[in-house]
């Protein structure tokens, strides 16, 4: 395994060395014993060729029972030991990537998919977890094995001792020529895998599509190639392993038939006693299992070597999204809600044209401003801007004065109540999805923010009211529902900035309307940045900027903006036509 990987292991070892080192020195311990128990054994067959007698057999007999049973009990504790520190490092491992993708910005998600990641926050963390119990547990035991048997074998008959080890440089340059191609094979194994995943995650969110387009057929057909893929990779690793692995065992089971062959000329002629004779056998008994054991330690060691290059690399993402190296904090609720922009630009990543072009507007606190324009045309982008969603740049957008990048994200982002158009909602019932933010929200809170939302009246009718389950992304929701589930949970959370972006698409106008008009009522009002192409609605608000080509190119009330040639007046009018032809 490279060094990389084995600083890795290491690290993944480190909060668990003491229940590691111990179950090691158990198994020093029972190398210890069991390099004993032939010695014992020889000693007892020497002594009864001279002198026979049955209590000495039940001497020996008693004690290597004894030992025995003191080998199984401290092997049991060193297996319970090992295998237990890599299912802690399993548990560590899950956790840590949990909670790193919780740190990484949305765009991390659009490029890397939820099976590839699933796959790996599963598959290759089972991977490292058999590698750091059962590979390790094996490579201990081997190393041990032969560290107290090859000496105390030397001892009883060196040349012997050096014939039976002849095949064993063989066997290890044979596990070197296979060990590139298992490494290559177990890789595609994974890569397929993710694959799958890929694809199960993905028909069973659009399974609603599948069936509506009738795809069964399709996605069935496409899914049979994916696993085809996936079990010609396993039968390619499985050919490979179940060539090395006879080969090895067969070159380990040849030093027996050489010690059978060798060793009765030696004891013919006096140079062996038949003590030393059994001695031996079992001795290189000892060393062909660990010996033949070889190919699977170095199967787990090539899915851990794989394995831990997938989970570092999702480990080793960077956020580019983060807290400045000396961050505002701010209390939100504080905060009057004042935002201002100065020649904000924005480019994504890879793309040559500026999705936001020198955008300028200020927006005070309280007001209900309306962005509005054709498709494409930067309001979405802005909406992702407000709460750091992208990675915008600093000295462009502000809040109550302070520059959002300064801000700490967690602070800006209770600051700016964001509901975007997808309106994500939690498989629980519709009161956890709306206190999904404030968690201890009382039911009357959560009460009134349905109300606002203008959702309460139905929420009541349906079978168990608040309690409903609305399904895997709320499916068992209609689109409007959705979005104002998701707007009353927004509310909830009381921020002082109110973010829509197209939030309201799938409500009609009436509903759209009174919900700004709520929003805009009160003592304590929010700002409301009300991104739509319903202008019915976005006539009513306070405000209205216009957006083309990454540009705010008008800026007015309704009032205003109608009575001038342009954009806003093409989208007006685009809106009354089709008005008139419903």
């Amino acid at each position: 395994m490279a060094r990389s990987q084995l600083q890795k292991l290491g690290a993944y070892l480190r909060p668990h060395w003491r229940k590691t080192a111990v179950g090691i020195g158990a198994l020093l311990i029972v190398n210890l014993v069991g390099v004993s128990i032939p010695l014992l054994l020889r000693e007892g067959i020497d002594e009864l060729q001279v002198t026979f007698s049955y209590g000495r057999v039940r001497y020996y007999v008693l004690l290597i029972l004894l030992l025995a049973s003191v080998m199984w009990f401290i092997r049991m504790g060193s297996r319970i030991l090992i295998f237990g520190v890599g299912r802690q490092v399993e548990f560590d491992l899950k956790q840590k990537i949990f909670e790193h993708l919780l740190t990484l910005e949305p765009a991390y998600f659009s490029i890397n998919t939820a099976g590839d990641l699933i796959s790996r926050a599963t598959s290759d963390v089972d991977n490292i977890r058999r590698l750091v119990g059962f590979a390790v547990l094996s490579l201990a035991n081997t190393l041990f094995a032969y560290a107290f048997t090859l000496p105390v074998m030397l001892t009883i008959n060196g040349r012997l001792t050096v014939m039976v080890l002849i095949v064993y440089p063989v066997m290890l340059i044979l596990v070197q020529l296979f060990s590139d191609r298992l490494r290559y094979q177990q890789l595609q194994v994974q890569q397929e895998i993710s694959n799958l995943s890929e694809m199960i995650q993905e028909d069973m969110s659009g399974i609603a599509l599948i069936k509506i387009y009738a795809q069964e057929d399709n996605e069935r057909q496409a899914f049979s190639q994916f696993n085809q893929r996936l079990l010609e990779a396993n039968l390619t690793l499985a050919r490979t392993r179940n060539t090395l692995f006879p080969l090895l065992g067969g070159l380990a089971s040849i030093s027996l038939l050489v010690i059978l062959a060798v060793g009765a000329g030696a004891i013919a002629s006096g140079a062996l006693t038949v003590g030393d004779f059994i001695a031996l056998i079992l001795y290189v008994e000892r060393l062909v299992f660990p010996t033949a054991l070889l190919g699977f330690t170095i199967t787990a060691y090539q899915r851990g070597e794989v394995s831990i290059d997938r989970v570092e690399a999702i480990l080793k993402a960077e956020a580019k999204i983060k807290n400045a190296p000396r961050p505002v904090m701010l209390e939100p609720q504080k905060l009057a809600g004042e935002i201002v922009a100065r020649d904000l630009t924005y480019t994504f990543p890879g793309s040559a044209h500026a999705a936001l072009q020198s955008v300028n507007f200020h927006i005070y606190a309280g007001e209900t401003v309306a962005v509005v324009g054709p498709i494409g045309s930067g309001k979405s982008t802005l909406a992702n801007a407000l709460p750091r969603l992208l990675d915008i740049q600093p000295g462009q957008l502000f809040l109550d004065g302070y520059d959002i990048t300064q801000i700490v994200l967690s602070d800006l982002r209770k600051a700016i109540a964001f509901v975007p158009q997808d309106s994500f909602l939690f498989s629980t019932t519709v009161r956890n999805n709306i206190r999904y933010g404030e968690p201890l929200a009382e039911a009357l809170e959560v009460q009134h923010s349905a109300k606002q939302a203008q959702m309460d009246e139905e929420i009541t009718n349906f079978p168990q009211q608040y309690d409903t389950i609305v399904g895997e992304r709320g499916i068992t929701l209609s689109g409007g529902q959705r979005q104002r589930t998701a707007l009353a949970r927004a509310l909830l959370t009381d921020a002082p900035i109110l973010v829509l972006d197209d939030a309201l698409s799938s409500v009609d106008n009436q509903t759209a309307t009174k919900i700004l008009r709520n929003l805009a009522q009160g003592t304590q009002r929010k700002t409301v940045i009300f991104i739509s192409h319903q202008m019915s609605a976005a006539a009513a608000t306070d405000r209205i900027l216009v957006m083309d080509q990454g540009r705010i190119v008008q800026s007015g009330t309704h009032e205003i903006l109608i009575s001038q040639p342009g954009l806003y007046q093409s989208l007006w009018n685009q809106h009354q036509l089709e008005e008139v032809l419903q």
